[in-house]
């Protein structure tokens, strides 16, 4: 009989979880050595915590099954809660294997030991620690069905020493999934009222409804009642560009938010919270649906998003109605010195076909949406929860599941120095990632936050605490001594032929691009609806709301 590790993997195999991003310790290395009796299961290595559980979170986005992780006790759990919350605020499944001490160790409280059933509920809907081989399938299965949900969660199973070296377990064969309900005539009909009623009405799609079915679902129902059609704030994964129904994403800012949604007498959810401002401020509304907006929501995140939406057009006979697509275009090629806004245009200059972006680019990619938008079609995988370093283990992930499209990081200077780890897996595995540092030496988004929540005036200790300056990170040296090939550059004329190299290349690479913050002019035109509602309001409230937030 196979030992509770060899049945372990060969169960998590079965079940459809074929790769697995390992941080192991001393307590998992019989999980390392039963590696090679399946070799189905595809390990890859990092040498963080939080690469792994960022890159489980990327491969599950792409591949649309659980990415699994190996993680060393409670501590080496924690270094990895960062991208485990951002993977369970944007409902993606993820299996964590948690190691543990020997059952028969506890008792003695040694160094490393720790309550990691505690540290997992933080992040994770289903937690169990095995405490048996013949029971260790079992749990697994339950596992790898949590994580399935719907919706997509993260499931931690911890894995005693002694429990993985023990003989006397069987694998176990997949789980039953469970299928998600379609939304009922009830709900479809107080939909269809208020599509068919007065006022201006929304349709805020999330979740699974931003892949192309959804979007063609959602854009006919538009084009039969003049809804408009928004994206949650961070997507866990949206399809977009030429060809594809065009979606306009609810504003970061809070203030701009409140714009695009002003007037609005119905808000329908699908897949989507009722959008709420990312951080409470001093004098401002936390809940951003304006008053006297009815909310309806068609479908939850346990239900069948799709379906709903197919019943939504069934019932308003919306079928025969063409969604509206996004026309194919391009930004000019920039050239001259570099800004941010140059960066986000060159690479809608040259973007792929079927290129996926991780976006982790903060201030600095404000205006990538608007020079993308008419780019070869693409998946954008955003911050979903906020917590930064996701966006190269993100894109470690989705390479290794789609190991024939490109991959573009768009990162910021400071949220890249959480997980820079990321680029050596990137080299070991030979993944073609192009990672685009924005260097502005500066937590840039810090520096709005500073003002937007009313604090004082900053004094010389408070901008040390944002600026990154003194020594300058030097991302060239970086990840040079990490394995990849990278440059700096700071004109738009070099990082276009940096962006058209690195994409011709096999392999990873790193675009070092010096920019000065954005800080003083954010840009209106990511925002068109915004604009157009701006254009609208009174002309001394409209000239406050540009100088407020676009100086």
């Amino acid at each position: 009989m196979p030992n509770g590790a060899q049945a372990l993997i060969r169960t998590l195999v079965d079940s459809g979880v074929t790769t697995c991003f390992t941080n192991p310790g001393t307590s998992e290395m019989h999980f390392v050595a039963a590696l090679d009796s399946v070799p189905e299961m595809r390990a890859v290595l990092a040498l963080f915590e939080g690469v792994a559980t960022g890159a489980a979170d990327g491969y599950a986005r792409m591949s649309d099954r659980p990415g699994a992780t190996l993680l060393h006790l409670g501590s080496g759990l924690g270094n990895g809660l960062a991208n485990l919350h951002n993977a369970r605020k944007g409902r993606v499944p993820v299996v964590n294997i948690v190691g543990d001490h020997a059952t028969h160790h506890t008792k003695y409280d040694a160094q490393l030991q720790s309550d990691i059933e505690t540290v997992a509920r933080n992040v994770s809907s289903w937690v169990r620690t095995s405490q048996s081989p013949a029971a260790l399938a079992g749990d697994a299965v339950e596992a790898i069905a949590a994580a399935h949900g719907p919706p997509g969660q993260v499931a931690t199973l911890i894995l005693p020493a002694d429990v993985s070296w023990s003989d006397g377990a069987e694998p176990a064969g997949p789980p039953e999934l469970a299928t998600p309900p379609v939304a009922s005539g009830e709900v479809v009909e107080e939909a269809v009222r208020a599509l068919r009623g007065r006022g201006r009405t929304a349709i805020l799609l999330g979740g699974r409804a931003l892949r192309e079915p959804g979007l063609v679902a959602a854009g006919r129902i538009a084009a039969a009642t003049g809804a408009q059609l928004l994206a949650e704030v961070f997507p866990t994964r949206l399809e977009r560009g030429a060809g594809l129904p065009p979606v306009e994403r609810v504003a970061y800012l809070a203030e701009l938010a409140s714009v695009q949604l002003a007037g609005l007498k119905h808000l329908i959810l699908v897949d989507a919270k009722a959008p709420v401002s990312f951080f409470a401020y001093p004098g401002k509304r936390s809940y951003l649906v304006p008053d006297g907006c009815e909310v309806h929501e068609l479908a939850a995140s346990t239900d069948d998003a799709l379906g709903s939406l197919g019943a939504l057009v069934a019932a308003l006979d919306a079928g025969g109605f063409e969604a509206a697509r996004q026309e194919p275009s391009r930004p000019e090629r920039p050239t001259g010195p570099l800004t941010a806004d140059k960066v986000c245009q060159a690479i809608g200059a040259v973007l792929p076909e079927g290129a996926i972006v991780s976006d982790e680019s903060q201030t600095s990619g404000v205006t990538l949406a608007a020079h993308t938008a008419g780019a070869p079609r693409h998946d954008l995988l955003a911050l979903t929860g906020g917590a930064i370093g996701q966006g190269l283990p993100v894109a470690v992930g989705a390479a290794i599941a789609c190991p024939g499209r490109p991959v573009l990081a768009l990162e910021g200077d400071g949220s890249a120095m959480y997980t820079i780890q990321s680029l050596w897996t990137m080299a070991r595995e030979q993944l073609d990632v192009t990672a685009v540092i924005m260097n502005n030496r500066s937590y840039a988004i810090l520096e709005i936050e500073l003002e937007r929540v009313g604090a004082e005036r900053p004094g010389p200790t408070a901008k040390e605490q944002l600026d990154l300056a003194g020594p300058d990170l030097d991302f060239v040296q970086i990840a040079s001594g990490l394995g990849v090939s990278s440059v700096r550059v700071d004109t738009a004329d070099d990082l276009l032929a940096a962006l058209e190299r690195a994409i011709a290349e096999p392999g990873p690479h790193l675009i070092e691009a010096v920019v000065p913050s954005v800080y003083s002019g954010l840009k209106l035109r990511a925002m068109p609806h915004a604009l157009r509602v701006l254009e609208k309001l009174p002309r001394p409230i409209a000239k406050a709301a540009k100088s407020r937030f676009f100086p």
